[in-house]
């Protein structure tokens, strides 16, 4: 099969983390005679520091022929600490999302059970956690009109969705539903917010086309007191954009190290893979950054290509790599290995075949330096 990607390694640890995705993608192109053509392009303040702008046209048209979008991460302390800065990194990828109509944010979040005790939650609240985030990308307040009075002392941002906006990603959020164990879980504010109303009413309406999937509602601020308390109660969390920005990092804290979690923008006619974490710029250069999140980034969009073994066979690789400790810092400070290593590690085992513990361990006996 022929696909062709759009890469967008962006700022920080953006380049390092995809560097070791495109060596696990080419380990799967030699297992299964499969052939990428690569696109590279900027975005974020790599961006701004070439072009002046956090997303060039060049970029944009690039996104738009792929069958695929790869993306690192963006972000720039001096960007971030000048809150007088007209151009911002962040504009780049929010331009990118409206630019290709990627309306919904997919989080999975699934425990390694080798790192349930990094969790810095018990392990009897956690145990059983396996929840996905369905996030509104397009819409609400990060979109809507925004400004200040003449005067500078006042501001607004107003929160605006649409019906159809609503529906689009809830059919997708019921759908994911069927697949897994039927329950939805809509979170919105819907005792103070209209929009969060037009929420619940749009959703009310469709689940009578899904009767076999049942549907709670929970304000935002109970949602975020739950997801501490009890994880596992919660199958599919369907939420608008902010919602859904901050209960998916949330979510992500579950799992010991925001360096383990993927997602998937999707649209209709494209779709973005990325890890959810930042640029962290203090690792940048460092080969410490975890690149687990970006690879299984790359596996759901394996699968977005119907590669469904291969998809299996990149998360398979990543699960032995990690239940054998070869982890990156974050997840052992005190015995790890590199990112470059962990790329080296993950790609070595998609390419070959190992049965037991003791093949795994002549598989780098000599062969790969792991600390």
């Amino acid at each position: 099969m022929d696909k062709r990607i759009a890469v967008l390694a962006g700022d920080g640890i953006g380049p390092e983390v995809i560097k070791q995705a495109l060596k696990v993608l080419e380990a799967v192109a030699h297992r299964y005679t499969h052939s990428f053509t690569l696109d590279y392009g900027l975005v974020g303040a790599a961006a701004i520091d070439e072009t002046g702008n956090p997303l060039p046209d060049e970029t944009i048209e690039a996104c738009r022929l792929a069958d695929a979008v790869l993306f690192g991460a963006i972000g720039d302390p001096k960007y971030d600490n000048d809150p007088n800065a007209k151009v911002r990194p962040e504009q780049g990828l929010l331009k990118l999302r409206k630019s290709l109509g990627l309306y919904a944010n997919i989080r999975p979040v699934q425990l390694f059970n080798s790192l349930i005790d990094r969790s810095p939650l018990r392990e009897d609240r956690i145990q059983g956690t396996d929840l996905v985030v369905y996030r509104e990308l397009t819409g609400g307040i990060y979109f809507g009109d925004k400004g200040r009075n003449t005067d500078g002392t006042e501001a607004f941002d107003h929160c605006n969705y649409s019906v159809q906006e609503i529906e689009r990603i809830a059919k997708m959020a019921f759908e994911a539903a069927r697949r897994r164990r039927d329950k939805v879980t809509l979170v919105d504010k819907a005792n103070v917010l209209e929009t969060s109303r037009l929420w619940r009413e749009t959703v009310q309406k469709m689940s009578n086309r899904f009767p076999d999937v049942e549907v709670e509602y929970m304000f935002v601020d109970n949602a975020a007191m739950q997801v501490v308390q009890n994880p596992s109660q919660f199958d599919v969390i369907l939420t608008e954009n902010m919602f859904g920005d901050i209960i998916s990092d949330e979510t992500s804290v579950i799992t010991g190290s925001i360096g383990l979690l993927p997602s998937a923008s999707v649209g209709d006619q494209t779709s973005l893979f990325e890890p959810i974490h930042g640029s962290y710029p203090q690792a940048a250069g460092k080969d410490i950054a975890n690149p687990v999140a970006t690879i299984l980034s790359l596996a759901m969009m394996l699968e977005s290509f119907e590669m469904f073994e291969e998809a299996k066979r990149v998360r398979s690789s990543v699960n032995k790599v990690i239940a054998k400790g070869l982890v990156t810092p974050d997840l052992n400070p005190d015995n790890f290995i590199s990112c470059s290593k962990v790329g080296d590690v993950i790609s070595l085992l998609i390419e070959s075949d190992i049965d037991d513990d003791h093949t795994f361990e002549d598989l780098f006996e000599g062969n790969l330096p792991l600390i």
